[in-house]
């Protein structure tokens, strides 16, 4: 398991837009394993929604791209780099993600030309599904 400081060496996220907080496994260029643990405290359950805190679909969507960006910019070649969004394809959000769920996030890339890439990413709580697609990101 790495923790917050070695993932900021891979992607250049940060507060209060860092949305992993531990990786469980990476191979470079192929997948990676990570968690988020939602907190009550996060900054976007003040206002999604008051009273009823609901993870935003897109930061789950954000959760996972930052997974695959740990496989992609962990790569000799990338290192230094930006993984930004392309597209987002077949996205579905199957369950809610609200405080205290700690949010398993699976990346595997599935296809790669240049620094053009998809991945296909899939979250989970307590095994269950939460959200499951594909994300497009370009290499800059």
């Amino acid at each position: 398991m790495i923790g917050r400081e070695e993932i900021e060496k891979i992607i250049p996220q940060r507060d209060p837009f860092l949305m992993i907080d531990e990786v469980e496994e990476y191979a470079p260029g192929e997948s990676a394993i990570a968690y988020k643990n939602v907190d009550a405290d996060e900054w976007y359950f003040k206002g999604h929604f008051p009273g009823n805190p609901i993870m935003p679909g897109v930061l789950i969507a954000e959760s996972l791209a930052q997974t695959g960006a740990v496989a992609i910019l962990s790569m000799d070649e990338n290192k230094g780099k930006n993984a930004v969004f392309g597209g987002i394809d077949k996205m579905r959000f199957k369950k809610m993600v609200t405080p205290g769920d700690r949010l398993k996030l699976e990346v595997k890339i599935i296809k790669r030309k240049g620094p053009i890439g998809v991945g296909e990413g899939i979250a989970t709580v307590d095994g269950k599904l939460a959200a499951k697609g594909e994300l497009t990101f370009a290499v800059v």
